[in-house]
C-alpha cells in the first residue's frame, strides 16, 4: 500500500469518527432505527440526554446528512426525526461496536451485557 492510499485510509477513519464523535449520537441514531420519533420521545429513550444537548445533536446529524426532519402541516406543528438511508449504513458499524464493546466488558470487568441492536 503506498502512502498516500494509507492517508486517504487514515482520513476515511477519521472522517467517521468527526460523524460519530460525542456522548450521543450512537445512542441517538440507535433510537432512531427503531422508527421516527418526535423530540420528546428520544428524549425519554435516551437516559441522560438533555432538551440542549439533543438540539446540538440533531442540527449537526442534520448537517451531516444523518438524520431528516419532517414538519407535518398539522396544529400545533408536529417534528419527527427519522433516519436517513446514509446513516442507515452505519448500523453494522455500530453493532460491530457494540459486540466488542460486549467482549471487553467481559474480558475487563468479567461481566456480560446483553445489549443488542440487531
Amino acid at each position: 500500500m503506498s502512502e498516500a492510499e494509507r492517508q486517504r485510509e487514515i482520513l476515511s477513519v477519521l472522517d467517521t469518527m468527526a460523524v460519530l464523535s460525542g456522548k450521543w449520537k450512537i445512542p441517538i441514531i440507535t433510537t432512531l432505527w427503531l422508527g421516527s420519533k418526535r423530540f420528546k420521545e428520544i428524549i425519554k429513550a435516551v437516559p441522560g440526554l438533555t432538551d440542549k444537548s439533543l438540539s446540538k445533536e440533531l442540527k449537526d446529524m442534520a448537517e451531516d446528512k444523518l438524520i431528516e426532519r419532517i414538519v407535518f402541516d398539522t396544529y400545533p406543528p408536529k417534528v419527527e426525526y427519522t433516519l436517513t438511508e446514509h446513516a442507515e449504513s452505519l448500523i453494522e458499524i455500530i453493532a460491530a461496536l457494540r459486540d466488542w464493546g460486549v467482549l471487553h466488558r467481559e474480558k475487563v470487568l468479567g461481566t456480560k451485557t446483553s445489549t443488542h441492536c440487531k
